[in-house]
């Protein structure tokens, strides 16, 4: 079983299980959603999630919703069910041990931020560079 949260702590989610798949979306809604350059989700069968507290519910598109904390504004699950019927995706940033569920795929690359595939050749720093 893996557990997650929001920032604040008001929601809470166990998974069970493995998921179906664990992918950084590059869609330009997921970008503008978290004000990231991509998203990891982890999806699950809904019956292998179980959430504590009330997320609120943002229905971004015609068939999508997100849910995320209402106090803190992290944003933790997304659902379509007209492509993904009973499933449920987790924000993997969320989850406590984050090396639980790596991702294995980039999705909707054709939508990536046009320096992306550059990201990785950038100098890297523990911590804030100095001077």
């Amino acid at each position: 079983m893996a557990t997650g949260r929001c920032q604040c702590g008001d929601i809470r989610y166990e998974v069970e299980g493995d998921p179906h798949h664990s992918a950084l979306c590059h869609c330009s809604d997921c970008r503008r959603s978290a004000g990231a350059p991509m998203v990891g989700w982890a999806m699950f069968s809904e019956d292998q999630v179980r959430v504590t507290g009330s997320p609120m519910h943002y229905q971004s598109s015609a068939h999508v919703t997100r849910q995320f904390c209402g106090r803190c504004g992290t944003g933790l699950f997304y659902t379509n069910p007209s492509v993904f019927p009973g499933m449920i995706d987790v924000q993997t940033a969320t989850l406590d041990d984050q090396s639980i569920y790596p991702p294995a795929i980039h999705v909707q690359w054709a939508d990536a931020a046009p320096w992306m595939g550059k990201a990785h050749d950038l100098p890297k720093f523990d911590r804030f560079p100095e001077g």
